[in-house]
């Protein structure tokens, strides 16, 4: 980097780099002067000192720019370290007690680690530099038995190093690498952290400092290890933070079951947050679960509307939704996998087969239980599990009594198939561990459930109560009450029982307990074998401890019982593709035996049709949500339409209006819209329909009228045209647009009525008036429209480059400013330097300075200065200002100085002398 840059850095610019005349170096320039950037350089002049040392300039010059920028960089100051003297000492002895305090806190903490152990082998562990702390590193080593050298290094002589072989040491170098290559087995991470005797503040470091461990181990995609440093932070203190950081690595690790486990966990802690509800989305998203999977990502984007992951993945769930029927469910029958009846027994004649467990006994059919048609919704949603449901049991079992319920018959096959019924949520039971509520009819705790007593079968509704709402501790422990009381009173009903155990066994599911869950799934289908639910159960949970072997067993078991579970049958397909991966070709001869299930317990039932209630409420929620988004898609198109227009893309806009009228083909705005395109691209007759269909819808809209006038022009039948403007003047008489056009057709009207004949073709007016609001923007279109007017009237307006030329120097040669002004006024400002390039000479500029300063100045005073915006960007612009005379140059600054002093909207005499510094 040279010198000068070097300095320029540093704040301490030289007149020379900066290439300021000394003459700029004064009080009256200056005052005068607005250029901040300016500005600043001087004053990094003054204060380099190299014109000399003037502290009142400085001073002066640092004043005005504080009036035009306060906030600007040369403004600030560097300000010397503070010291004790910068405080009074009260303030210093503040500091200073604070500062001990932080250092004793830091090396209490620091002796506090060193005695947990945080860091692993303590006597490793150097003491802190600059603490008084030590630490007795003979204490372990001692405990071990190891006995340590005491002996230093003895000081070496440099005439020693000449003797010194380096092969020979590079050999025992390589030997000792050789020997220390081979395997060894590498210490298993313990998954949870003894911190018993611990304070809170403690453990809060512990479980800290195993997380940033975990966070290590992530960003090394070590994801295996991450997930045991998260557990064992999880293990001393549960935080939100470790349980989203756990989920995201298992995540990596495709264990679904246990990701969605971990979210759910966040969003009880936490509810609503938002890296679990968009990690719980990714995973429901995998496992097939679209519709709860949209509503988690609909959630997050209400609460971060720019988060475009969440954007992203939600386009990603709705396409899968609209690929697939029914939310991505393959068609079949379902089940819920639950007991919430009190009603659960069965009568059917049993049959012997080989148990579950492995012995031979008699084996009634499971005919299922009577669920109460209760139907499923998304997780999380403020009533418990992932997968409560909604309580609908009173409506549906309400023609039954509680005397019903003490009764024991033969199921029907609408019991059955009520039993068996089941929603998409199955494929969140595999997943998430989570499944259908076991609660039953919890309006009636009291009433007697088969062969229990009124106690016990309190015990077991409360327990369904408490897991309907999601308290799935307290539901365990009433089961278990209901269990030990039914095994102390020696009661011979192993249906009940079963049921107990089965419920039990969904408590441990919900709360990740899947070795319990085994356990009681077992007892369940010794006392009641081939039981379709506690088979499911007992599925799920070897799946989430990837017993896969002994859970495809159990899947296809109860495949055999009922071949309508959907969600064995996408559990089969699943673990098939895991096994294969796992055990290669030959992985069916590694499964275990699979049970032959005898005819007797085998179910094939039909679901029921739905009825004429439900199929209308099916119905019009359909055509609610294709209202919606016939709603949407309608908003959307006519917002791109708008944004064609914006752009001048006038065949597409009319696509775009086209569909939106396809959608909604009352929609007035939209023809009056689309009516302005076909103007544009000169379809009169188009142009002229739609407005006539606009006014059939409103009468009154004053838009169609004007445009319909406009189609009535191009197509040349002035007397319409003059009737729909004297109507647009009847409806708004300050329509000054319509004014102008009334009194230009009835000029042509008279030239027409003279000639005989229709007036001279001209150019279509450019009309602008749409923006994305309900209609178009009335403001811009009134400004396109009066300067096509103007330059229709006068000149017309260059299509190209050649005619803009023409005109310019036609004009030129006859010394006609307004001519020219003419000229100016219909061309756009950002075209002006693509006309003029070619051309570009001191007499074109000086021509067309005069025409801005002597007609347009006090017309349009913003448009001068779009035009003087553009036109210094032309090419050989900066060519042509050097060439220019003093009379060429006198007239720019007079321009200049004419438009600073008008005030306008849109620009500040700032402006105008920033963009003078471009000319002059």
């Amino acid at each position: 980097m040279s010198i000068e840059n070097t300095s320029a850095l540093l704040g301490g610019e030289t007149r020379r780099t900066c290439k300021i005349p000394v003459e700029h170096l004064d009080y009256d320039y200056i005052r005068e002067c607005n250029d901040v950037k300016y500005l600043e350089k001087i004053l990094n002049v003054l204060r380099s000192g190299e014109e000399g040392i003037y502290p009142h300039l400085i001073q002066f010059c640092e004043e005005h720019v504080q009036k035009l920028d306060p906030k600007s960089r040369a403004l600030r100051k560097d300000l010397p370290p503070a010291t004790a003297a910068s405080f009074s000492a009260d303030e210093w002895r503040q500091i200073s007690e604070e500062l001990k305090t932080w250092e004793q806190e830091v090396k209490t903490n620091e002796v506090e680690l060193r005695r947990l152990a945080v860091f692993g082998d303590v006597e490793k562990v150097p003491p802190v530099r600059g603490s008084n702390c030590s630490v007795p590193l003979n204490q372990n080593a001692a405990s071990n038995g190891v006995k340590k050298s005491t002996k230093t290094p003895l000081l070496r002589d440099y005439r020693e190093w000449d003797k010194f072989d380096v092969e020979k040491e590079c050999e025992k170098i390589d030997k000792g690498i050789e020997v220390s290559s081979s395997p060894t087995a590498l210490p298993q991470i313990k998954q949870k952290v003894d911190t018993e005797a611990l304070t809170l503040k403690e453990k809060a470091i512990i479980a800290d400092h195993e997380k940033d461990k975990g966070n290590e181990a992530f960003k090394a995609n070590d994801y295996e290890e991450a997930v045991v440093y998260y557990t064992r932070s999880l293990s001393v203190l549960p935080t939100t933070a470790a349980y989203n950081n756990r989920a995201q690595a298992k995540i990596k690790l495709q264990r679904w079951h246990s990701a969605l486990s971990d979210c759910q966990s966040v969003l009880e802690l936490e509810p609503g947050n938002l890296k679990a509800l968009l990690r719980r989305a990714t995973v429901q998203k995998e496992l097939g679960q679209l519709e709860m999977a949209a509503e988690d990502l609909r959630s997050v984007l209400q609460a971060e509307p720019q988060n475009t992951i969440a954007e992203k993945l939600l386009l990603e769930v709705e396409q899968k939704m609209t690929d697939s029927p029914a939310g991505g469910q393959k068609k079949g029958k379902k089940i819920l996998i639950e007991e919430v009846e009190d009603n659960e027994e069965e009568t059917a004649p049993a049959e012997p087969s080989q148990r579950v467990g492995g012995e031979s006994v008699a084996a009634p059919a499971e005919r299922g239980d009577d669920m109460g048609n209760t139907q499923k919704k998304p997780p999380s949603r403020g009533d418990g599990g992932p997968h409560a449901e909604h309580a609908h049991q009173g409506h549906r079992r309400s023609k039954r009594g509680s005397v019903d319920k003490c009764k024991a018959q033969e199921p029907t096959k609408k019991d059955l198939a009520n039993g068996a019924q089941g929603t998409k949520s199955q494929e969140a039971d595999r997943s998430g561990h989570s499944e259908a509520q076991p609660g039953g009819d919890s309006g009636r705790l009291d009433a007697p459930c088969g062969a229990l007593p009124p106690p016990l079968a309190r015990l077991k509704n409360e327990g369904n109560q408490l897991f309907k709402n999601g308290q799935f501790a307290d539901a365990l422990e009433k089961y278990s009450q209901a269990i030990t009381g039914f095994t102390d009173a020696g009661i011979d009903s192993p249906e009940d029982l079963s049921i107990l155990y089965s419920n039990r066994a969904a408590c441990y599911l919900k709360d990740g307990n899947s070795t319990d869950c085994i356990q009681d799934c077992t007892k369940a289908l010794e006392l009641r074998p081939f039981s379709l639910k506690p088979l499911l159960r007992r599925a799920m949970a070897y799946e989430s401890l990837e017993r896969y072997r002994k859970a495809y067993v159990d899947y296809k078991t109860v495949l055999q019982i009922d071949i309508g579970v959907q969600a064995a049958h996408d559990s089969v397909n699943r673990i098939t593709k895991m096994l294969i991966e796992q055990d290669g070709p030959d992985w069916r001869e590694k499964l275990p035996e699979i049970p032959l299930v005898p005819l007797s317990a085998q179910q094939h039932r039909r679901e029921e049709p739905p009825s004429k209630e439900v199929l209308q409420a099916r119905a019009a929620r359909a055509a609610e949500e294709a209202a919606k988004r016939a709603e949407a898609r309608f908003t959307s198109l006519k917002q791109e339409g708008n944004d064609c227009v914006k752009r001048g893309q006038f065949q597409e806009a009319v696509e775009k209006y086209s569909e939106c009228l396809k959608l909604k083909p009352d929609e007035c705005a939209v023809y009056t819209n689309r009516a302005l395109c076909y103007l544009k691209l000169e379809l009169f007759g188009e142009a002229k329909q739609d407005c006539d269909t606009a006014l059939h819808m409103e009468p009154t809209n004053k838009k169609a009228f004007y445009r319909r006038a406009l189609a009535y022009k191009g197509l040349k039948d002035y007397l319409a045209c003059s009737s729909d403007l004297q109507e647009v003047l009847q409806l708004d008489p300050n329509v000054q647009e319509a004014e102008r056009e009334l009194e230009e057709v009835t000029v042509l009207l008279r030239q027409s009525l003279a000639a005989g004949s229709p007036g001279k073709p001209r150019k279509t007016v450019p009309i602008k008036e749409v923006d994305g609001s309900d209609e178009e923007a009335d403001a811009a279109g009134r400004t396109s429209v009066a300067a096509g007017n103007h330059c229709s009237a006068g000149t017309e307006q260059p299509a190209n480059a050649y005619e803009f030329g023409q005109a310019l120097n036609a004009a030129r040669a006859q010394g006609d400013t307004a001519a020219g002004a003419d000229l100016l006024r219909g061309v756009a400002p950002e075209t002006l330097p693509l006309y003029v390039s070619n051309q570009l000479d001191g007499h074109t500029v000086s021509f067309i300075m005069q025409a801005l300063d002597g007609h347009l100045l006090q017309e349009d005073p913003y448009l001068v200065y779009q035009h003087l915006s553009h036109l210094h960007t032309a090419e050989r612009f900066s060519t042509v200002l050097l060439l220019l005379d003093k009379n060429e140059r006198r007239q720019m600054t007079q321009l200049f100085e004419h438009l600073s002093a008008v005030e306008a909207e849109g620009f500040t005499a700032n402006d105008v002398q920033n963009l003078a510094n471009k000319y002059i």
